[in-house]
């Protein structure tokens, strides 16, 4: 059970980020934007090394100086993963104008949602693996820090929807919904770890590919676009983060 509620942390971040969509009379600045993307950028990459890949090798630890195969190769499976689902789901980025994957007769608004939601199953996948295989506390370090960069991903998800002239309840709705991918996604992850028990090294390697995919395709050209400065200090921020929760915590 306390699993669980652990798994539904990254999403409640989601909900509380896409909530101050009823407060705010103004929609985010661009370099507020993009510092904020910055930071997630951070909290994923450090989440990857620290929640996932490290753990996995020592997983592996009985192959001796091979303990790095399982990650190395379920990172790359994880990697491969992402770049499919990029290739067949079509997405719109909050800061382009060009529609991403298949042709496709969706409402903008619904492939900028569909775009988030693609970022979020691997982190829903890493949560899952971690809560399954990584222990109890530590994963519960990687839950809290993704539902921590997640706040400022929901707010970056229904200000952009407000803008559009969607209302506030539904700007809100949209942006969590992108969120809840996270507790199936989660779920999925933990139940085939389990019953793979000897592949939980490969499932945390998978789970840091993905996460680490996103990040290096997405957020952090998007942060880096402009006012480099911002984005660089909100990167170092969410990786300082997430590597206190981890060891200082965990």
């Amino acid at each position: 059970m306390e699993a669980f509620y652990g798994i539904l942390i990254p999403f409640l971040g989601t909900s509380l980020g896409a909530a101050c969509v009823f407060f705010m009379k103004k929609s985010l600045s661009d370099a507020v934007q993009r510092s904020l993307t910055g930071f997630a950028a951070g909290v994923m990459v450090a989440a990857s090394v620290w929640s996932l890949l490290i753990p996995a090798i020592e997983q592996s630890s009985a192959m001796g100086k091979l303990s790095f195969l399982p990650a190395f190769l379920g990172f790359w499976v994880g990697i491969l993963f992402l770049l499919l689902l990029d290739h067949v789901v079509p997405h719109l980025h909050t800061k382009s104008g060009q529609v991403e994957g298949p042709k496709s007769q969706l409402q903008r608004t619904t492939m900028m949602v569909l775009a988030v939601t693609l970022h979020n199953i691997p982190e829903g996948m890493a949560v899952g693996v971690a809560f399954a295989g990584g222990g109890f506390l530590p994963a519960l370090m990687l839950a809290l820090g993704i539902g921590v960069q997640n706040v400022p991903e929901g707010l970056c998800v229904a200000c952009p929807l407000r803008a559009r002239g969607m209302s506030r309840k539904k700007s809100f709705f949209l942006s969590s919904l992108s969120g809840a991918v996270e507790i199936p996604a989660a779920v999925l992850g933990a139940v085939a770890a389990t019953f793979i028990s000897s592949l939980m090294p490969w499932a945390l390697a998978f789970a840091a590919g993905a996460m680490v995919a996103v990040t290096a395709a997405e957020l952090i050209p998007e942060s880096f676009s402009e006012n480099k400065p911002l984005a660089l200090i909100g990167l170092m921020l969410g990786f300082a983060l997430m590597m206190f929760l981890d060891t200082a915590l965990g």
